[in-house]
């Protein structure tokens, strides 16, 4: 824990969430692994207690406290293997849209079922021809009186299948470029909106990912978020966030395979004293326990920069990259120290290995942060 942005407030909050999550989640994850979604009813659960979109201003029926809180609940849920659970998104990543952007209509109607779990949101930017070109998106939106008309497609989208408003970037302006983009709200029941098959992953199995169809979507104009044609802008400022959720998800996940590993390694016995005292297992601890350890301090920094204000794009895009690769590290050498066991499903290990391959995808692949990284370095790397 991180002494200079953590209080006893935070500790009892932290306490109280770790709490939930044991009673509410752990013992639920084999089902909801199996069943491939979380249940509506826990996301009423987590309303119930205040642990959605905490840092809504109490107006909405928030409890207008600090990013802090986000960061809590990003770790606990993942320490009690809940990383499928897409609370994180709909909290930091899609409602912030929604509160920024909005107008005073719009956030009166969502933002307060934002927080008591009625409302699921999710963002809807991935097509299937577009993933890290924001810019190259097809998804149409015209307007149409005081209506916009949306054509289109989008795939991968995190609270997808259950999700109950989408904050959609589409194009409105097609020659324009990134310049054309505008942000629109689709409500689940807007005429011309369907979903399609929830998507069969390869790990973050009780996380709903759909694919999302658009076809003579009529929602009203009062849905855009700010104004025409500056949704990339908007993208832009709120991508530091998203992205240091991420940073934030490779980190805990690393921990916990190390954490995974050790236990093993000091246990597990062959030739007659524990694997972990074999001199190269326990050089490659000391490796993995080195990384982590700076994952932790270079995360904990960009946090406390986060929470007072600070613009750390750069850095921010360094630590998704390397934390990303790092996490993917950490989990494959923990399944090597496990051997056999760390393919059998029945072992944790085995599930943090599987999952975290997603996290140096999404929210901007590896390739495209070093892409950011360098051009902030006065490099002109093509794409």
């Amino acid at each position: 824990m991180n002494e200079r942005i953590y209080t006893e407030e935070h500790q009892i909050f932290r306490d109280a969430f770790k709490k939930f999550v044991a009673n509410e989640i752990t013992p639920n994850v084999p089902q909801w692994e199996a069943e491939r979604a979380v249940p509506r009813e826990l996301w009423l659960k987590m309303g119930k207690q205040g642990f959605l979109c905490p840092w809504l201003p109490e107006e909405y029926g928030g409890l207008d406290v600090g990013f802090e809180y986000s960061v809590i609940i990003n770790e606990e849920l993942i320490r009690g293997d809940g990383f499928g659970v897409g609370v994180p998104l709909h909290s930091d990543v899609a409602t912030p849209y929604i509160h920024s952007y909005g107008v005073p209509d719009i956030k009166k109607r969502w933002l307060p079922e934002c927080v008591t779990g009625d409302v699921i949101t999710a963002i809807g930017l991935t097509e299937p021809n577009t993933g890290s070109d924001l810019a190259a998106i097809r998804t149409r939106a015209v307007k149409d009186g005081d209506s916009y008309v949306i054509n289109g497609q989008k795939t991968f989208i995190t609270n997808g299948y259950f999700g109950d408003v989408i904050v959609m970037a589409v194009k409105t302006d097609p020659e324009a470029g990134h310049r054309g983009i505008s942000l629109i709200l689709v409500d689940k029941d807007a005429p011309g909106f369907s979903r399609g098959r929830k998507l069969e992953k390869m790990g973050y199995h009780m996380q709903d990912t759909a694919e999302l169809f658009f076809e003579d979507c009529r929602v009203p104009a009062s849905n855009l978020l700010g104004e025409e044609n500056k949704g990339f802008k908007y993208m832009m400022e709120k991508l530091q966030q998203e992205r240091l959720d991420v940073s934030i998800k490779c980190q805990v996940n690393a921990e916990e395979a190390l954490k995974e590993a050790l236990s093993y390694a000091k246990t597990r016995e062959a030739f007659g004293k524990p694997i972990g005292n074999f001199q190269f297992n326990a050089f490659r601890l000391a490796d993995m326990a080195t990384e982590v350890e700076l994952g932790r301090t270079f995360l904990d920094s960009l946090i406390v920069d986060h929470i007072r204000g600070k613009q750390i794009v750069q850095k921010v895009s360094m630590a998704k990259y390397w934390l990303g690769e790092m996490v993917n590290r950490i989990a494959y050498q923990a399944v090597q120290i496990h051997g056999g066991y760390g393919y059998m499903e029945e072992y944790r290990i085995c599930r943090i290995y599987r999952d975290v391959r997603s996290l140096s995808i999404f929210a901007g692949t590896s390739e495209i942060m070093k892409l950011i990284i360098s051009r902030n370095l006065g490099l002109s790397p093509s794409a």
